[in-house]
């Protein structure tokens, strides 16, 4: 169940959006495919440190948890900061704007689809979404139930139409010496880039992380979801990619402003039509499944006291956290009028990998700190270290590539900390006043749930005697 899940969090609206941003950098068609290859790699080594901590640190809510347990409620805060401000509104924009694309892009086959019906039918459905999550918890969970039929159709489609072209010996693309041709020789900096692009169809490889305390014998479980679905979705998304480049050239796929919808255009004749209706429906679902998820980071932020009070309330009926709702949508959409879409993933793959990065590297510092924790899992120290030299190298070339990009995005992470000060921590969470609270409560109907869920115990020191059964040791 556990590994259905975590398959389920991964694969998503990515894998329709990045391949051509992963090409457009790495140069090759060959270079492309190693990149998505890698990209697995590295998804597993941070989901086992990730495992290490969900067991360690036994509560719900992911980087934010961990790294506040772990370095203080600044560092926690920065994260959670960025997350709201960037990482959730960000990748909902991506997504609502490859749903609009991929609905637009049969009504004008010849051309890009004007910017502003794009934007307009995004937060249309944006904000229809939003009603539905504020509404009922129960029919959003329907739809996405309903819409993960879409994705399923797409992807499989694509890769069984893929492999049928390979077998009748259209694979001229993928041979060695073709492959490898690059139209460019790439930068490091640039395949920086060709990883960050990678990384987004990777994103929701530590889902199970924000629901640890719901998942039943995380011990077991946890190593078990991330061996199965890891490899899994990489030859998903690796077959995927050869599908496409079995039917497309290099320069077809750079110059498609919907990949799949090209695909299918060249190879499945009047059925074509399947391809945009399949990708909007998994991009349709994709969107009502992060506005739900970072709705509840917003609720869990505020009743730790980093964010506004109003943003833990819900509605007295619907028990759905309509302020917290509100607050993501209204941030997604200001950034779609802003950016561009590789752009964006460029700009919210930085911020991820760098928050990846500090919950990481306090896996190291807790063990130092912390030595004779309990920990049912511990890794081998190799694996983290591993992630850690991959991911420096990578934010440092990325930055140097795309400054303006992912230095923005830095920049916002840091616009926390006089806010931390000024908000949290000398004043308590003085960010709304009372009456300002009053009227936005009285507006949404909407009040502090009347009780609480059931709290962690502090965590002990126990001696470490587990049997470890991630790196082999007893």
């Amino acid at each position: 169940q556990f590994t259905y899940v975590q398959l389920w969090n991964i694969i998503g609206s990515g894998i329709f959006i990045s391949p051509k941003g992963v090409l457009e950098h790495s140069g090759s068609v060959g270079l492309a495919l190693i990149v998505w290859v890698l990209g697995g790699c590295i998804a597993a080594l941070g989901s086992l440190c990730y495992a290490e901590l969900g067991v360690t640190i036994p509560k719900s809510g992911g980087d934010y948890s961990y790294v506040t347990e772990i370095f203080g409620g600044l560092v926690g805060f920065l994260l959670l900061w960025s997350a709201v401000l960037i990482m959730y509104p960000t990748t909902l924009a991506v997504i609502a704007l490859t749903f609009s694309n991929y609905v637009l892009q049969p009504v004008f086959p010849d051309c890009v689809p004007p910017y502003m019906a794009t934007r307009l039918l995004s937060t249309v459905c944006l904000l229809f979404l939003t009603w539905v999550n504020c509404s009922s918890v129960r029919l959003a969970t329907r739809i996405q139930d309903v819409f993960t039929v879409g994705k399923l159709a797409a992807l499989g489609l694509i890769i069984v139409v893929g492999l049928v072209q390979i077998c009748k010996g259209n694979y001229e693309g993928l041979t060695p010496h073709v492959a490898f041709e690059f139209s460019r020789t790439p930068s490091v900096g640039q395949i920086a880039l060709a990883f960050l692009q990678a990384s987004f169809a990777f994103s929701g490889w530590n889902f199970l992380n924000y629901v640890t305390e719901e998942v039943v014998e995380p011990r077991r479980n946890l190593p078990r979801a991330i061996y199965i679905s890891i490899p899994l979705v990489t030859f998903v998304y690796t077959l995927t990619n050869i599908a496409y480049f079995s039917a497309m050239s290099p320069e077809e796929l750079l110059s498609s402003n919907a990949v799949a919808v090209t695909f299918g255009e060249k190879l499945l004749g009047m059925f074509s039509v399947i391809m945009p209706i399949s990708v909007a429906l998994s991009t349709f679902g994709g969107i009502n499944g992060y506005l739900f998820t970072s709705s509840r980071l917003c609720f869990s932020g505020a009743r730790e006291g980093h964010l506004p009070s109003l943003l833990a309330m819900i509605h007295f009926k619907n028990c759905t956290p309509i302020p917290a709702l509100l607050c993501c949508c209204t941030a997604t959409i200001v950034i779609l009028c802003i950016g561009e879409t590789h752009n964006l993933i460029n700009y919210v793959s930085f911020i991820n990998y760098l928050s990846y990065g500090v919950t990481i590297a306090g896996l190291l510092y807790y063990r130092w700190k912390k030595p004779k924790l309990y920990r049912p899992i511990k890794v081998n120290l190799l694996v983290p270290v591993t992630y850690l030299m991959f991911w420096a190298m990578l934010l440092g070339f990325s930055l140097y590539s795309e400054p303006v990009v992912c230095g923005v995005g830095l920049v916002i992470m840091l616009t926390g900390v006089p806010v931390y000060f000024l908000g949290v921590h000398w004043n308590g969470p003085c960010f709304l006043t009372e009456s300002a609270t009053y009227v936005a409560q009285r507006l949404c109907f909407v009040v502090f749930p009347q009780f609480d869920p059931i709290e962690i115990s502090p965590i002990e020191e126990w001696p470490d005697k587990s049997s470890n059964i991630l790196s082999g040791k007893s």
